[in-house]
This record gives structure tokens, C-alpha cells and sequence, in this order.
């Protein structure tokens, strides 16, 4: 075995930071964080704050960046000019991944890409300034990007 093989250095340019349309941290604290749960309701984000339309989940999920993304792009190309779109989720988690055919040992995987943690009743994405019946088309292309069940709601 070489000496000092086990030391790995961390470089600034992964492949997460290379690609300008994902939304990542500027910096973290830390750069690996545990699994976790995702137990319970969402007790925080529940609510219509910014828009009058919005998309709730239904269902715990980790959301990518890309994933958010996709979504934000399909409203925006949606609703053209006119209305607002406010996201309310952002992806502070880090994911590693281990490389393919490695042996167990050897530590924990390298930082892939990002994921929001999203419990139920959380709001994803608000939309005002523009008729409902766009809105609702919008978010529903939006939905059909996320990798959960979720509702449109109105607020009032």
C-alpha cells in the first residue's frame, strides 16, 4: 500500500459548482451531512406568503436542485411576461455518492449534488400577478416536474 494513499484531498471545482443553472450554497459549515428523517408535517413554509397561487406537497421527498430548476424554468417559459414566481425551498442538503465498484471501508462518498428536505404541506413554488387559469396551468407543468404528489391552492 502506498504511503498516505488514504488521504484525499478536497478540490473547489466538483461538478456541482461547475454548472451555473443549479442552485447550490455559496459555502456550508460542513460539507457532509447525515440522511436524516423525514417524519411528520411541515410546520414551517405551510403558508401562502408572497404570491395568490401556489404548489404544495403532499408527500416527504428530497428535492434536487435540478429538479427545482426544471420546475422554475417551466413556469417562467409559462407565463411569459407577465406574474411573479417566488420559490420557497432551497437545496442546503448535500448528497454524496460513492463511486461504482468500491469496496466497503474507505469512508463516506463525495458531495454529488444538493436536495431539499420537503415534508408535507410544504409550499414549493407562489405565483401572483397573473389569471388563475395560467396559474394553474404553470404550476401544473411545474408539478409534473417534481418527484411528488402535490396540490395547487389559492390563497384567501
Amino acid at each position: 500500500m502506498r504511503r498516505n494513499s488514504h488521504v484525499r484531498f478536497w478540490s473547489r471545482d466538483e461538478k456541482f459548482e461547475n454548472d451555473p443553472s443549479t442552485i447550490t450554497p455559496k459555502r456550508t459549515r460542513f460539507r457532509k451531512q447525515h440522511r436524516g428523517r423525514m417524519k411528520g408535517i411541515s410546520y414551517r413554509g405551510n403558508h401562502i406568503c408572497f404570491g395568490r397561487y401556489a404548489l404544495q406537497a403532499l408527500e416527504p421527498a428530497w428535492i434536487t436542485s435540478r429538479q427545482i430548476e426544471a420546475g422554475r424554468r417551466a413556469m417562467t417559459r409559462n407565463v411569459r411576461r407577465g406574474g411573479k414566481i417566488w420559490i420557497r425551498i432551497f437545496p442546503d442538503k448535500p448528497v454524496t455518492v460513492r463511486p461504482t465498484e468500491t469496496r466497503m471501508g474507505s469512508g463516506k462518498g463525495s458531495p454529488e449534488y444538493w436536495v431539499a428536505v420537503v415534508k408535507p404541506g410544504r409550499i414549493l413554488y407562489e405565483m401572483g400577478g397573473v389569471a388563475e387559469n395560467i396559474a394553474r396551468k404553470a404550476i401544473s407543468i411545474a408539478a409534473s416536474k417534481m418527484p411528488i404528489r402535490t396540490q395547487f391552492i389559492i390563497s384567501g
